[in-house]
């Protein structure tokens, strides 16, 4: 069988559309438009991406059963590579990679592409990308630091996230509410994160806490996963909280919430800035500490603010900021909305896998 005519298989774990799963969801739908045959694999438990994809007519294969990748997922898409005859595996996070990379072992002919938003840091991600036959990095910081690794300059390909923006399925403000457990009344939030001591939660917590005290009315909804959601939880309701600040693994209605928060904000560095981008599309500013992700993203005076991490101070002052003063902040909306269209449209990122993948045809 001719390599191009042969099933593209993507490889995530299991997320909701914002972010990295946004940018799992443009690419399938938008190399399925281009008349390839497109497959995705879930490789973990949770999240509403797999549901979204299979009423857009892809076929998704849930191979994960856990709430992370694991051994049995690998062998599973080992199993799902060879029965679908798959011509290219596209993988997107660490563990996905390393997946990706025993895939290519145990299925001769197999070419690999990895697409990857954070630099790496060693062990088991450096060896699947030394191994891939493509790495698509979201930006020149992240493709530099992949050479540092040890991966060749000419398998490198540097292609920024694509956004279009998903204006939901139009549910009210009360019927969000109601499903998530929310005050219609007060002013919303919303941030997207792994919970991972890289992402600074403790600096998110203490904003929330500081914003609390000179802003009544407010609620903050955060959106992750990860060793840290019992740790954060429990200090919420250590600090009185509980009633402001709602944490949940996963969110269906993301897309739906996007349209009623005043901003988001990001407190550590998340693969392709975790759900700023998506607000952007939206016309909502972001306030995100200092990180690659967030200074690829954020013109800070003019679609959101970027605080350094010290003092902390500034992360709940530029939020408290946009909230005071509401015209700044449509202000910075509509610039947030003109930069996605302009500086981040989705048929680039689409052209740019394309170009990576049909190279390995």
């Amino acid at each position: 069988m001719h390599r191009a005519r042969q099933p593209i298989l993507i490889a995530v774990r299991g997320l909701d559309p914002v972010g990295i799963g946004r940018q799992v969801e443009l690419l399938a739908r938008g190399r399925a438009a281009d008349g390839r045959n497109v497959h995705v694999a879930i490789t973990s438990a949770g999240g509403s991406l797999a549901a979204r994809l299979r009423d857009a007519g892809l076929p998704v294969h849930a191979i994960g059963r856990r709430p992370v990748p694991d051994v049995a997922a690998m062998v599973r898409l080992v199993g799902l590579v060879r029965r679908l005859g798959v011509g290219t595996l596209v993988s997107f996070g660490r563990r996905q990679a390393s997946m990706a990379a025993v895939a290519r072992l145990s299925a001769p002919g197999l070419r690999t592409v990895a697409h990857v938003a954070m630099p790496p840091r060693g062990g088991m991600l450096d060896r699947g990308l030394r191994r891939s036959d493509r790495v698509v990095a979201t930006s020149d910081i992240v493709a530099e630091a992949c050479r540092q690794r040890g991966v060749a300059a000419g398998r490198i390909l540097t292609v920024p996230p694509g956004i279009q923006a998903d204006e939901g399925t139009g549910a009210s403000r009360e019927a969000i509410a109601a499903r998530l457990g929310l005050d219609p009344d007060c002013t919303w939030t919303l941030s997207v994160m792994p919970l991972v001591a890289q992402s600074r939660l403790e600096q998110l917590v203490w904003g929330i806490d500081q914003l609390g005290v000179v802003r009544k009315g407010m609620q903050h909804v955060l959106v992750g996963g990860g060793p840290q959601f019992r740790r954060l939880w429990r200090r919420a309701r250590v600090q009185q909280l509980a009633e402001r600040l709602f944490v949940m693994p996963h969110c269906d209605l993301l897309p739906d919430l996007l349209g009623q928060v005043s901003y988001v904000w990001q407190s550590g560095a998340t693969a392709c800035g975790g759900v700023i981008l998506d607000a952007m599309a939206r016309g909502v500013p972001a306030v995100a500490v200092a990180s690659d992700p967030a200074r690829q993203l954020v013109v800070s005076g003019e679609t959101g603010w970027i605080v350094p991490p010290l003092p902390e101070s500034e992360f709940p002052r530029r939020a408290f900021n946009l909230l005071e003063k509401p015209d700044e902040a449509a202000r910075f909306g509509a610039a947030a909305r003109a930069r996605a269209i302009e500086s981040f449209p989705v048929a680039r990122m689409i052209a740019g896998f394309a170009a990576a993948i049909d190279e390995l045809a």
